[in-house]
């Protein structure tokens, strides 16, 4: 079956239904679900609670990135295993096996080929994506900022200990979307989704905050304030060399704000120190 035509920064998650060909999955999704990581950042639980998700959700959909391609037959398998069941006291083979609602999942589930261009792939979380679903235990981080950076929110848990599990909780938090962090574990991670893909007033109320902290002018939001972050990691920076300069064992590095960087950046400060043109004539000369 042909997919459907797709050109980057085009159509909607609703309309470009993840490039599903036509037969497979609902014509017009309710809600799009997305996670543009690698397969093995996801342990089995994540990927049963994503089962739970698309079941609570009617015509939803789940759009995935085929990172790899080898290892999307055995993804569709695992949807399929984990939707059946096994008779109580009995062995694990085929003639035991009671299919589940696995099929129609996997119609609803579908991957996007790998773009090399990394512009264009940024693009498919806007084009494609309603809400993202973090992985666990280990979160997207270039994924999750491409994510955020095209207004799209994310949902993950935080209840994990090391710093991958985390990446997005403080993404959240500096956001002000604490809503969108599971602290009590990955039964709340699927009633968030479950509530955002049901109750499109809240999908929107969501969206709407996390658009507005990106258009947020005179000072900017403190997420999207790259010149402040410089700052205070040159700040961070000054204090590592200062303590290697002093003779001093290696220690944790607290950065406290100077009161500049608390004043955050204004259009001023931007107009004033425009970025350098790339590939200028005299640079070419000089190299």
């Amino acid at each position: 079956q042909k997919k459907n035509p797709y050109k980057p920064g085009s159509g909607n998650p609703q309309s470009n239904r993840c490039m599903a060909p036509k037969n497979k999955g609902p014509r017009k999704p309710s809600f799009v679900f997305c996670n543009f990581n690698k397969f093995l950042k996801n342990n089995p639980a994540t990927v049963r609670s994503w089962i739970r998700i698309l079941r609570e959700v009617p015509n939803s959909m789940l759009c995935l990135l085929e990172n790899p391609n080898a290892g999307v037959p055995y993804f569709r398998k695992f949807i399929h295993e984990a939707a059946g069941s096994r008779p109580r006291g009995k062995e694990g083979n085929e003639d035991n096996f009671i299919h589940g609602d696995g099929d129609d999942l996997n119609d609803r589930i579908h991957f996007l080929p790998w773009n090399n261009n990394p512009f264009e792939h940024q693009m498919r979380n806007m084009d494609f994506c309603n809400v993202m679903l973090d992985s666990y235990p280990y979160n997207g981080h270039t994924t999750a900022q491409d994510s955020l950076y095209a207004g799209v929110p994310i949902i993950t848990r935080s209840d994990g200990d090391d710093m991958s599990s985390r990446v997005t909780t403080s993404a959240n938090t500096v956001l002000g979307l604490e809503e969108l962090n599971a602290v009590d574990g990955i039964r709340q991670y699927e009633d968030i989704a479950i509530k955002l893909g049901n109750n499109s007033e809240e999908f929107r109320r969501i969206r709407s905050k996390l658009i507005g902290t990106a258009l947020q002018r005179n000072p900017m939001h403190p997420y999207w304030d790259v010149p402040r972050y410089v700052k205070n990691f040159e700040s961070g920076l000054r204090k590592v060399w200062e303590t290697y300069l002093n003779g001093e064992e290696p220690q944790h590095i607290t950065v406290e704000e100077t009161e500049e960087a608390q004043r955050g950046t204004y259009d001023d400060v931007l107009q004033n120190n425009p970025p350098e043109s790339k590939g200028r004539s005299s640079d070419r000369e000089e190299l």
